[in-house]
């Protein structure tokens, strides 16, 4: 890995995949035809892009069983494991409706209310995505959304992979098609004959899935649009060099896009990493894509004191965020900008995205400086409370009146105008 004395974060900054000119009019056909021709284009689209002939898009029970089946016992109570850790932690996010009463009798506050439904969408290809079920489907679920809709995109048999169908089952999810791509997406917001249209669309797809998730919002609400996957390690002297090369692996292994930073106040470390990251490289399954992304995306940022490796973190503002310290806990106040936080030595990435609870879909691409991890919030809504009681309507009325004509609008001014000739 290349080492370098300070680091400009422009150096890591990937431009967001928009897509070429050419898949969006694709994207905006596809959700055209779904619009007009229903299940009928969403079968023809799944034999044209997935080559699996379905009669049916609903998954059925047998085939919730069958998943049941295929899955190790082992790994189904891994996942209900994985799945209560993922409860337990958003339960601590949700928020109550609140009311206060001021001394003049008027009452203002906050009404809180779940969606009324969400689509997920679930990737699918060559790879199951068991994890991305949890962490999409459990904060809705607590949150109090009643209708939660998957989608995913079926193997050439017409069936989803098991494991996501098992993850679907143990998060709560009541209706799953098999449906994927931006043909999915275009079902969820607008409707088919079997796929009745939801309210906010969540979940990590292809570009073709981000770019119909663009072409929608508006009148549905989407999540984000997620960039490649990147982690940065702040490391001092007492890091392992080993575990540290280790977890930037686990994210280079995501995408040739992915980004992998240590930034470290210790040469010793560094060049240790540097050599660890080569040899573990070699051993990889995914070595080609996890190569392509540390040679591009890669970096050893090497800081002559902590509060300068501080400021190197918090420009880069990553998704993930490894604090690998003698005491990591001193440093968390300084830390501004990153999606996931994690604190020791046996808080490896991992540990977040599978299991401890915490959410794994995480704000990339430095939008960590603005945007928060997926969470409970996000499948609710707030409306606001007014009960303005006469005595402050007769104190500030004139007042409203006036500001409204400040901004030329008669009607609003003689709105409260009328309240007073009515008294």
């Amino acid at each position: 890995m290349k080492i370098v004395n300070g680091v400009d974060s422009s150096y890591l900054k990937r431009s967001v995949d928009a897509g070429t000119e050419e898949q969006r009019i694709i994207v905006k056909d596809i959700i055209a035809n779904v619009k007009n021709a229903g299940d009928k284009a969403l079968k023809e689209y799944t034999l044209k892009f997935d080559q699996a002939d379905l009669s049916s898009l609903l998954v059925s029970e047998e085939e919730l069983e069958a998943a049941y089946e295929d899955v190790d016992k082992e790994m189904v109570a891994i996942i209900e494991e994985a799945a209560e850790n993922i409860r337990s932690y958003h339960q601590n996010q949700l928020k109550t409706s609140w009311m206060v009463t001021k001394e003049d009798g008027t009452i203002l506050g906050q009404k809180i209310t779940p969606l009324d439904s969400v689509g997920v969408y679930v990737p699918g290809g060559t790879a199951a995505y068991p994890s991305s079920v949890l962490m999409n489907v459990v904060p809705a679920k607590v949150a109090g959304v009643a209708r939660i809709v998957m989608v995913s995109p079926p193997n050439a048999d017409g069936k989803l992979p098991s494991a996501v169908l098992v993850a679907a089952h143990i998060a709560g999810v009541k209706e799953i098609y098999k449906a994927g791509g931006a043909q999915a997406v275009a079902a969820l917001a607008y409707g088919t004959e079997t796929i009745n249209s939801v309210d906010k669309i969540v979940g990590p797809g292809n570009v073709f899935v981000a770019l119909a998730k663009r072409e929608v919002y508006g009148d549905v609400d989407i999540d984000m649009i997620a960039g490649p996957s990147e982690i940065a390690v702040l490391a001092d002297e007492t890091a392992n060099a080993n575990e540290v090369a280790a977890d930037l692996l686990s994210q280079a292994e995501h995408d040739t896009r992915a980004s992998a930073v240590l930034v470290t106040t210790s040469q010793v470390l560094a060049e240790q990493v540097s050599a660890e990251v080569e040899k573990q490289l070699s051993e990889l399954p995914r070595k080609e894509i996890a190569q392509k992304s540390i040679e591009d995306f890669g970096l050893i940022v090497l800081t002559e004191t902590m509060d300068l490796a501080i400021e190197s973190i918090n420009a880069i503002a990553p998704e993930h965020l490894e604090i690998i310290t003698e005491n990591p806990f001193e440093l968390l106040g300084k830390i501004k900008h990153a999606g996931a936080i994690f604190l020791g030595r046996y808080s490896s990435e991992p540990v977040g995205d599978y299991f401890a609870g915490t959410n794994h879909v995480l704000p990339t691409n430095g939008t960590a400086r603005f945007s928060s991890p997926l969470n409970v919030d996000d499948f609710q809504k707030k409306s606001s409370v007014i009960s303005y009681s006469e005595k402050a309507f007769v104190l500030n009325g004139q007042k409203i009146a006036a500001f409204a004509r400040l901004e030329g609008l008669e009607a609003h001014a003689r709105a409260i105008e009328a309240r007073y000739k009515n008294k």
